[in-house]
């Protein structure tokens, strides 16, 4: 792929309505992640990268925070997200996946297994995207 990754500009339209649009558990995260709340970390609401807009994304440690609703246990859903984590894991960004029940059940253990990944790349041996991607799955909360 080539030329600009994060944020395109024909994505923007879309990033908007997704923003106004907000799903109540992703609302509710919001509320924790904005403004540098969790551990001083910045995260981006309805980020861009490639063709896919990530609920969340937090720039500094490379994590992308998706929600995951009643949808996501569907065939069709499940093929794209699948999509999804393997090319964002090619480009290096670690995918933590929650269901959106969690955010209203137990918000504080989304929120200490988001922080748990602070650093993570950091502590990745090899410096290969692929490498890292491999080091640790994605977190599928709702199997727990």
């Amino acid at each position: 792929m080539t030329g600009r990754l994060h944020n395109r500009k024909r994505m923007e339209l879309r990033r908007k309505q997704l923003r106004r649009n907000l799903t109540p558990a992703e609302a509710a995260l919001w509320r924790v992640l904005k403004n540098s709340q969790l551990s001083g970390r910045k995260f981006r609401r309805q980020y861009s990268v490639g063709k896919y807009v990530l609920d969340f994304y937090c720039v500094e440690e490379w994590i992308a925070v998706e929600l995951e609703g009643e949808v996501h246990r569907y065939e069709p859903a499940q093929a794209y997200d699948a999509d999804r984590k393997r090319f964002l894991n090619e480009k290096g960004i670690k995918v933590l996946c929650f269901e959106n029940f969690l955010v209203f059940e137990d918000l504080e253990y989304v929120l200490r297994r988001i922080e748990s990944y602070f650093g993570w790349k950091k502590s990745v041996r090899s410096t290969t995207p692929s490498a890292e991607a491999a080091d640790t799955p994605p977190i599928q909360e709702g199997s727990l």
